[in-house]
This record gives structure tokens, sequence and C-alpha cells, in this order.
């Protein structure tokens, strides 16, 4: 099978999955568990077709270019360690898809369920494949984006929703600090490469900026493992949904800052600085999550702990800067994975049988589930690393590492031992509480429900876990064995240590500690009988050491106090104030970088003022003065002298020979004078008043002030456009651009070439911004509508009665529909003809002024001109097409015309031209640009029209925005196009 077949699948399936269980119907349960496991089945079948590669020692690679100018491809990268955890991440996910379809209730939402865990299952495969550090990073926030979705599933309840906030808080802040490390670390190599980077470990190690890079990534790594100070997240991730909890802390979330600690380890370890800061996390988290697991009254909370101990012991692994440490690291992953997911899904049956997880309801459920029981007691045996389980191998060969550390510290030569020693027996505690609490003891009472074994096929993945527990427990070498062997050797190259996956070892120190530990786990467990019945929740020595309270501590002084006293000192709810900043940053910015760049007057001598252009300009400056002096008396003439400034532009444009920027400064003025006369009827009156009187010199003062920034801005760049202009055509970028716009970008309209090639990714990113703003106003306006008592608002169009009572000049029998109806006839008859120029200026885009953005504001202007006249409703009424959806076409049509370069083997938004031989009309040129700019035409339009429509039916002048109706919002939500 193709190398970029099994790649490219592995990443896109999942994600295809899921856009597909999103838009099933809200209940078919059925056909979204089907769907998840074809797509979780598929993608363990393409795992397994790359596997002869990776045993013999070889990666499977697949880049397709991105942007090769900034060393940034998309790249897949399967190596054996990859495999490993690409393996865990489709075959436990395939279990948990199968468990899921029988725990998830008919009354949830399923398929969103099933959508929110294969795009998770897709963003957790792209971290494990991922051939480029950058790359890496995304899928990494990716995983916390869609983690946050899953624990968050039942949004009805307060404790889903605290702990997805929570979740997300702390691993997207680790991901920002794992990104920034990312760049440091490019920056010391010289590539984000992952196998450039796995090369240059003498490079990094030495480099002066080896331990910020250090520091910051191992903060992304530790925040997302849950290690120490970072562990209390993971127990608040318990009220997400079981199947969710077992699949998060077997294979997936919590191993990604694990996965990331082993694939560096080669290039980043073997430090003091490593030693110290990832075995202490380590050390601490192993201890810390151990002991407080065994004091938990929740099943669940009990087990959360657990991994957090279990990912504490695998951190520490590899924090001994050993490579038998870092093979029982990678041994531990695959034990763990095994027995906890296994146990999550045991918990998950008893919740689903019983109806509770708390352990002081629970007891005797051996009688009335024995299947059940055995399974637990067998995975739970596996935990406590019991002998003749896989859990007791990588345990044994914890604790030889443990003895052979190489410090130069003594102290921690005799810590080690002990510290790994206490933790199992903590472990074999608590392990043995879950077990007779929950499976012992009398039949218990009071029950939700009456307890029962579940369906077989729920309990078929926990029995699939629990033979794997035991196979491996008995036969390492013949079941896991090749599989360790060839991550290890992927993970470590050449330096991969010999080591033993026998069962016996004979008497050795290590087996003597795995006996202590076993006896003084079950000592420990006895003893604590009296206080584990009495105790509330957690353990009674570290209550006032809560992570969650210290959280949200720090979020309420974050969010509240500190917050707040910016906000008191720096903000304000003004608008003026927040413009007067952004244009002071902006000057303050563009005066660095002036200051120590440098710009002065070119070669080129300027030749003299037109003198029609210079008495244009006067008529330009008259109207910014006249709009500035007037706003203060006359809102309406302010903003029609505000027109006549960017009139001026326009023309000023044409003069220098720019038709295109002409032409779209002409229509921009159209559309947003329009849009601010909407928005300029509903300002309140000016009341003149003593104190509006006393506050004129206040005012005068703010204007001079205001004067002067603008001075300070409109000179500065007139500064820099003089220096650009002055400067010799070899000294121009457009000479670049001019050169290479037909020959390489299919068009002879420069500037155009510019916005859907050249500089494509530029106009992708602003077409998104433009649709975001598009989405903020509707969402701010679309709870509102006008005051029915008013006569000034669009939909009086439609009260005929008491429009007719407003006019001034009614005369008897007059009517709107009389009034209106010759401007209301040619404006319809106008629609057809101003469309037609749209799709005239959108066609001839590429080789003559005109694009997509100016036809979709030209279309923009047929709609808002039917507005004017027919009214809101008449319009609205008659929209085939909402305008959420052409945006989102138009996003899928730019961002699509982009990928469909990676199919050809060229790099993202690579444009493609040639001619095609038409019958009569000959050689015709044709652009993949066009398709682009067909997505533009169709976001302008759509985000214009939204924005239309969010002001129509804002508040009515003078009057309090009244919240619309029931049926008003629902009217306004099917024209937006928002289902």
């Amino acid at each position: 099978m193709p190398d970029a077949l099994i790649l490219l699948s592995s990443i896109a399936l999942p994600f295809l999955g899921a856009i597909v269980a999103g838009l099933l119907p809200t209940h078919a349960r059925n056909a979204a568990a089907w769907l998840a496991g074809a797509i979780a089945l598929s993608m363990l079948a393409f795992v397994w077709a790359a596997y002869p590669t990776v045993a013999d020692g070889g990666v499977v690679r697949h880049a397709i270019p991105w942007m090769p100018a900034l060393g940034l491809d998309f790249s897949l990268r399967m190596d054996g360690f990859a495999w490993l955890f690409a393996g865990l991440v489709s075959g436990v996910g395939a279990l948990v898809v199968l468990y899921a379809r029988y725990y998830m209730s008919a009354e949830d939402p399923v398929p969103r369920f099933f959508a929110f865990l294969l795009a998770f299952m897709g963003a957790m495969t792209g971290v494990v494949l991922s051939g480029n550090l950058v790359q890496l990073a995304f899928f990494w926030e990716l995983t916390s984006l869609f983690s946050f979705l899953l624990i968050g599933y039942w949004h009805h309840t307060a404790a889903a929703r605290e702990g997805a906030r929570m979740a997300l808080t702390v691993t997207a802040t680790g991901g920002l600090c794992l990104f920034a490390g990312v760049l440091v670390l490019g920056h010391i190599v010289g590539s984000y490469d992952l196998d450039v980077v796995l090369a240059s470990g003498e490079r990094i190690r030495s480099h002066a900026l080896y331990l910020p890079a250090l520091i910051l990534i191992l903060l992304g790594a530790l925040t997302k493992s849950a290690q120490f100070p970072f562990h209390f997240w993971l127990p608040q991730a318990m009220a997400a949904p079981t199947p969710v909890s077992a699949y998060l802390h077997s294979a997936t979330l919590v191993k990604a800052g694990v996965f990331l600690m082993a694939r560096l380890w080669p290039v980043m370890a073997g430090t003091e600085a490593w030693f110290w800061i990832v075995g202490t996390a380590g050390v601490a988290t192993l201890l810390l999550g151990a002991y407080v697991a065994i004091f938990q009254l929740d099943l669940k909370g009990l087990l959360a702990y657990s991994t957090i101990s279990h990912l504490g012991l695998i951190t520490l692994l590899l924090g001994l800067n050993s490579e038998l440490a870092m093979v029982a690291a990678i041994f531990h992953i695959l034990n763990h994975a095994t027995f906890k997911a296994s146990l999550f899904m045991a918990v998950g049956i008893i919740d689903h049988e019983t109806g509770t997880r708390d352990i002081r309801r629970l007891s005797g459920l051996n009688r009335s589930m024995p299947f059940t029981a055995r399974l637990a007691l067998v995975a739970a045996a596996a935990m406590a690393g019991v002998p003749l389980l896989n859990g007791f191998l990588s345990k044994e060969m914890f604790f030889a590492e443990a003895l052979s550390a190489q410090t130069s510290q003594l102290f921690l030569l005799q810590i080690l031992p002990l510290a790994a020693t206490a933790a199992s027996a903590f472990s074999v505690a608590y392990s043995l509480r879950f077990i007779h609490g929950a499976f012992f003891g009398p039949d218990p009472t009071d029950l939700p429900r009456t307890p029962h074994e579940p369906p077989a096929w729920m309990r078929f993945p926990v029995e699939i876990l629990v033979l794997a527990c035991i196979i491996v427990g008995i036969l390492p070498a013949a079941t896991v064995g090749p599989f360790l062997d060839m991550a290890a050797h992927a993970a470590l190259g050449a330096a991969t240590p010999d080591y033993s996956l026998a069962v016996w070892h004979g008497f050795s120190l290590p087996l003597l500690m795995s006996f202590i530990a076993l006896t003084a786990g079950v000592a420990l467990y006895i003893g604590l009988q009296k206080q584990l019945r009495s105790a509330p929740d957690g353990p009674p020595m570290l209550r006032s050491f809560d992570g969650r309270r210290m959280f949200e501590r720090a979020m309420v002084f974050l969010s509240w106090r500190l917050a707040r006293t910016l906000e008191r000192l720096l903000g304000t709810r003004r608008l003026q104030p927040q413009l007067r900043l952004l244009v002071c940053v902006a000057i303050l910015a563009g005066a660095i970088a002036v200051q120590v760049r440098g710009l002065g007057p070119g070669n080129v001598m300027p030749s003299g003022i037109d003198p029609v252009l210079a008495l244009v300009w006067v008529g330009g400056a008259a109207c910014a003065f006249g709009a500035a002096w007037l706003a203060k008396f006359h809102r309406l003439a302010a903003l029609i002298l505000l027109g006549g400034t960017g009139l001026v532009t326009c023309v000023t444009f044409v003069w220098f020979s720019a038709p295109d920027l002409a032409l779209t400064q002409l229509l921009v003025e159209v559309v947003t004078t329009i849009l601010l006369l909407l928005g300029l009827r509903w300002l309140p009156k000016r009341i003149d008043n003593p104190a509006t009187r006393q506050a004129e010199v206040v005012t005068l003062t703010r204007r001079l002030r205001d004067l002067t920034i603008a001075i300070s801005a409109g000179a500065g760049m007139a500064g820099l456009a003089y220096g650009v202009m002055t400067r010799s055509p070899p000294e121009l970028l457009a000479q670049h651009f001019l050169a290479r716009a037909y020959t390489e970008g299919g068009g002879t309209n420069v500037v155009n070439v510019i916005l859907v090639d050249f500089r494509g990714f530029d106009t992708l990113g602003e077409i998104t911004v433009l649709a975001a703003v598009a989405l903020v106003a509707y969402a701010l306006l679309r709870r509102f509508r006008p005051a029915p008592d008013s006569v000034e608002i669009p939909e009086q169009q439609r009260d005929q009665s008491a429009y007719d009572e407003a006019r001034p000049d009614r005369s008897e029998g007059d009517t709107v529909a009389d009034w209106l109806l010759v401007p209301s006839v040619l404006t319809r008859l106008l629609f057809p003809v101003i469309i037609l120029v749209a799709a005239y200026l959108l066609l001839r885009g590429h080789d003559q002024p005109g694009g997509g953005f100016v036809a979709g504001l030209t279309a923009s202007i047929a709609i808002i001109l039917q507005y004017m006249i027919g009214g809101t409703h008449w319009v609205e009424d008659r929209l085939r097409v909402p305008p959420l959806r052409w945006m989102g076409v138009g996003l899928l049509l730019a961002a699509g015309t982009g990928l469909a370069a990676w199919f050809f083997g060229r790099p993202f938004m690579t444009s493609y031209f040639s001619y095609l031989g038409l019958p009569l009309l000959g050689e015709v040129p044709t652009a993949s640009a066009l398709v682009f700019d067909i997505g533009v035409f169709a976001l302008v339009v759509g985000a214009t029209v939204l924005i239309l429509i969010a002001l129509a039916h804002q508040s009515v002048r003078g009057q309090r925005a009244v919240p619309r109706s029931s049926e008003g919002r629902a009217a306004a939500t099917r024209v937006a196009g928002d289902d």
C-alpha cells in the first residue's frame, strides 16, 4: 500500500467521519456507532499496513509542500515508536466506540458524541504522526480543543462545564508554551523537520537557548500529562462520559505528554536540567497520585488519581537519563493502556447497571455481576503489579532502574528505591479498595438500579483488554516483545540497550521490592479500614492543598481582580478611546521601525503638483474638516462629507492609474455609507443642556488632541509614501510582481494576481476575518428588534397606517405603495442588471480591473437597494440562500482551491492556469484562481448581507432595545441561515 495513502488516510478519515457524524440525525445512535467503528477499524488496518516497513527499521514518510520558503511542510512520519502509539489510538479507539454504543443513552445526542470522538482521534493521530514540530504543536492544541468538547459533552451539568474549562485552560496554556519552545528549538536547529531535529542532539544540548527551550517544551508535556503541580485538572475531567475517560486516560490525551518527552528524549535528555525537572515532577506525581487515590470515594476519581500516579512513574523513568529506563517507560505505556482502559470500562458498567459510582454505596456486586467482577479483579491486579500480569513486568523494570539510577546526588540513590516501593504499596492499597469496596461484602441496598450483568457486547472490549493483560504477563517476549523492540529501536536507534522480557529473573532485589510493596499495600489497606469508612473524600493531610481550589483562586485573581484592575486603569467601554489607543500604538510602531531601519527620500525627484489634482485634494481636505466639525451638530451631514473624502480618494487612485483600487474604494464607500446610515438613525438625539455647554472647553481640548493624533498619523503615512515612491523602479517590490504576474499567475491584472495567487494565503486570512466580523455583528445584534410603537423602523413599511400617519406630506388617499411605486419598480428592474455587472467584474478580474471582492460588493449593493425600497422582510423572505451559507461556501471554495494544489504535489495555494480551446471562441485563458475569486465573491456577499440584516433589525432611535420575541428570533435565525 502506498505510503501516502497509509498516512493521509490515517489523518483524514477521522476528521471526515466527524463531519459526517455531525450531520446525522440526533438520535441516529446505531448509524453513528457503525460509522465511528468502521473508521477506527480502518485506521487500525492502515496502521498494520505499515508494519512490514517499520518492523524492518524503516520509516514511512509523506510530505506535502505548504510553505517551503519557511521550511514548513505538511509532513507525516511513522517509525516504530509512532506506529505503536498510532496502534493504541486506533485499537483502543475501536474498543471504546463499541463500548460507547451500549453505554450512551438513547436520549443523548449520540452522533454529536461520536463526531467529537472521531475528531479527537484524528487530532491525536496527527500528534503521533507529525513529522514537523510546528504541525505537531497545531495538532496538540486540537487535542485540547476536542477533549474540551468531550469532557463537557453533558454540558447541562455544572461539573462537566467546570471540568472542561479547567482542562482546556491548563492544557491549552501548556500548548502555547510548547509552541514557543518549538519555535526556539527550530531556531537552534535551523529546521522544524523532526528528522533534522532528532539528528541534532549535541547541537541542541550545547546551545545557549537549550534551557529555555527545555522548560517551555516540558511545560507543554507536563501539563498535558497531568504532572505535579498541574495534576489537578485530570480528576475534574471525570465529569465526562466514561467512554471518554477510558479513552483519554489510557491511549490518548494524557499519553501525549509522555509521548512528546519520549519522542524528544534522544536530543533533550542526558543533562542535569532534564534529570531535575523531569525526575522531580515524576517522583512527586508518582507519590502524590498514588496516596490521594486511596482516599477517593468515587471509583472514577480513584482511577483518575491512579492514572496520575502511573504517568508520574513513566515520567520518572524518562527523567532518569537511562536508555533502559526509556525502554521500561515505553513498556509501561503499553501496559497502562490495557489495564486502565479495562478498569474505566468496568467502572462504567457498574455505573450503568447500578446508577452510582460511590464506593460507600457499592458492595457485594460479585454476586450479581460475577463476570464483570472477575474482569475488574484481573485488571486491578495488573495495575497493582501482581505477578503473571503485564503490570508486574514493567514495575520490575522500574524497580531495577530506580536502584541503578546514575546521579551525582547520593541522597537520590537512597530516595528513589524507597519512593518506588512506597508508590507501589499505595498502588496495591487503592487497587484493593477498588475491588473489595465494589465487589465484596454484603449485598448493596438502596441502589438507583438493580445490578446485573451488562450486554455481552458492552463487556467484550473489557474482555479483550483483560486477555491482553494476562497473555502479555505470561508470554511477554512472544507477544509484545517484537513491538516493544521495534519502538525502542525507533526511539533510541543504535543506543538501544539489551534487555530481557523473561517472567522469571531469579531472586533479586527488584523482586524483593515487589514482595515488600505487595505486603505493605495489603497491610496499609487493612490498617486504613476504619479511616476509609469514616473519612470524607480526599486524604486528610492534603485537603488544604486542593489543586482545584488553588486553580479557582488563581482564575479569580487573574480574571476578576487583576483584569478588573487593568480594565479600570487602562480600559474603557467607549469606542473613541479604544480607537485612539490603536492609532497611537500604530504610530509608535511605525516610528520605531523607521528609527531602526531608516527611511529617507529616494533618488527620484518628484514632478510638480498638478493644479487640478491639488484642487481635488483641497476639496477632500475641506470635506474631512467639515465632517469633523459637523459631527458635533449634524451626523447625517458629517457622514455625507465623509463620503466626499472617500470620493476624493477614489479620484486620486484613478489619477495615479490604479483602477482596481479606485473601483474598490468607490464600492466600499457606497456599502459602508448605507450601513452607517442604518446605524446612525438609531443613535439618540443630542440634547442641548447647560451641562453640555459647560463641557465645550473639554470637548475642544479633546478635539485638539485628536487633531494632533490625526496629523501625526497622516504625516507619517505621507512620509512613508513619499519615501517609497521616490525610489527608482529596481528598488521597488512591484518589479517582482510585474515580471511574474502573467508567466506564473496567468493574469495581466497584477493587483488581482497578487491577491489570489502570490499573496493568496493573506487573502484567505482576510476573508476569514471578514466572516468573523460579520458573525460577531450578527451575534451581538440578533437578539434585538425595533420597538413596536415607533414609526421609524424598517417594519413600518409593512404597517401602512403607522407609516402614513408619520408622513407630514401625506395627502388623503396617498399610501406608501403609491409613494414608493416608481423607485421600487426601477430598483427591481435594476437588480438583474447589477448582478450581471457583478458577474462581469468577477470573470474579468484576472486580466482587467475587477475581481471577487469588487464583484461581491457590487452584488451586495443590488441587495441593499432592495432593502431600501422593499424593506427588510420583503427581501429576507425571498433569500433562497441564507448569508451564513454564502459565507460557508465561500470559505470552502477559497480553502479548497488551495488544498487542491496538494493533489498535484504543489504547495498550498499554488495556482494553475492554461488555455482552454472552445468552439467559436478559440483559446480561452483559465486559471484556478477564478475558483478562489468566486469564494471571495460568495463570502463578501454573505458577510455584507448578514451585517445588513443585523443592522436593519436593531433598536430604534432614542428607545431601549427590546428583545426579539421567540417568533421573530426564529425568523431572523432562519434568514441568516443559523440552523
